[in-house]
């Protein structure tokens, strides 16, 4: 028993120190493990999830032809994306009516896949007689969004809902130096209700930079005039840094672009441009055009708030819209306005027998002018 107590009592000794720092060091790990929760690991996780699944983007173009819509769009992506470079015709002629032709391509960057389709609006604006020239465009939009709201209430339905819905159409004005055309006017105020819109000036190049300026207050000054609310629209900035970033670009629009695909040196650089008698013009110098600033909405800033914005207001308008003409049924006289129709349950409302919905009690009835 001795032999066994002395034999014990140096190896207490020696490890005593060891086990009192061991235990300190289990404290400060175990207090360490009670702050950290890992909340912050959910941003890897979307981000891994999104790497997979991909994104997806569908931008309309409109104008007349002539104004560089296909050029601007390959210059935006820096590939062959436009109807134009993906189906070459050179003996295409303007169309009688307006044709709306989409065209898909799988873009990728870094390991960043995107489903890009560009949707195209050949014989706009391009007749004697343009009169409601904007409705077959209107109803295009609108058929999407009915396409991605039969998914929605199909009982068996995808578990990744193709969208086919345009987040958004960017509209080509004339470099005129003078005003807005009716035309415009008229279309950017119907459109502006249903799709996010982003006003450019095409071919700037062809103004001056006092021309140009004079030009674009022109257009701000009638957009307010007309009660036109293009994008980013100040009613959806959601706070105070929202409001200061949107400001800036409101101040901006409607963007004076030039487009070009093709490369010149420049100071022992290539560069995309356009080269005249009088020198080069840098597509994304901002001194020359404002394409990058549009190139910045468009992909690097605000992609994902124009999505969201498609999702959240302009689909939802219409779902709404359709969910109470659903209810009201045949009964509905022609021009009637549906009422919104909601039942209680569990403290929440569900719309025309659709999903539960805590706002749907403030919603008022919202149309799409047809």
């Amino acid at each position: 028993m001795d032999t066994f107590s002395s034999g014990c009592l140096p190896h207490q000794s020696t490890f005593a120190p060891s086990l009192k720092h061991t235990q300190t060091m289990g404290g400060i790990c175990e207090r360490l493990q009670a702050v950290y929760v890992g909340i912050d690991a959910i941003l890897e996780q979307m981000r891994r999830k999104a790497m997979k699944q991909g994104f997806e983007l569908n931008i309309m173009v409109v104008g007349q032809s002539g104004l560089g819509k296909s050029t601007l769009m390959n210059t935006l992506f820096k590939s062959k994306v436009s109807r134009k470079s993906a189906q070459p015709n050179p003996e295409e002629k303007i169309p009688q009516t307006i044709e709306i032709k989409s065209i898909s391509h799988d873009i990728e960057e870094k390991g960043v896949r995107m489903k890009l389709a560009v949707i195209d609006t050949p014989g706009f604006g391009d007749q004697i007689n343009n009169e409601n020239c904007w409705q077959p465009i209107m109803k295009f939009i609108n058929d999407q969004y009915e396409a991605y709201l039969q998914e929605e209430i199909n009982i068996d339905r995808k578990k990744r809902i193709p969208d086919s819905r345009v987040h958004c159409c960017i509209y080509f004005i004339p470099p005129t130096g003078h005003c807005l055309r009716p035309l415009d006017v008229e279309f950017m105020r119907r459109l502006s209700k249903v799709v996010n819109i982003v006003p450019v000036i095409a071919k700037a190049d062809t103004l001056t930079l006092e021309e140009r300026d004079d030009f674009k207050q022109t257009i701000r000054e009638e957009l307010r005039a007309n009660g036109i609310d293009v994008y980013p629209q100040k009613e959806f900035d959601e706070d105070a840094e929202d409001r200061l970033i949107n400001d800036k670009i409101r101040e901006m629009i409607p963007f004076a672009v030039v487009g070009s695909d093709q490369e010149y040196q420049v100071n022992g650089k290539k560069i995309l441009g356009r080269k005249t008698k009088w020198g080069t013009i840098e597509v994304e110098n901002i001194a020359h055009c404002e394409f990058a600033y549009l190139r910045d909405l468009l992909i690097r800033t605000h992609m994902q708030n124009i999505k969201d914005i498609t999702g959240s207001i302009h689909y939802e308008m219409y779902r709404v819209r359709r969910l109470n003409e659903s209810n009201a049924g045949p009964g509905l006289a022609p021009g009637q306005a549906p009422t919104l129709v909601s039942a209680h349950t569990n403290g929440q409302t569900k719309v025309n027998g659709g999903p539960p919905n805590g706002m749907a009690a403030q919603c008022e009835v919202l149309t799409h002018e047809m």
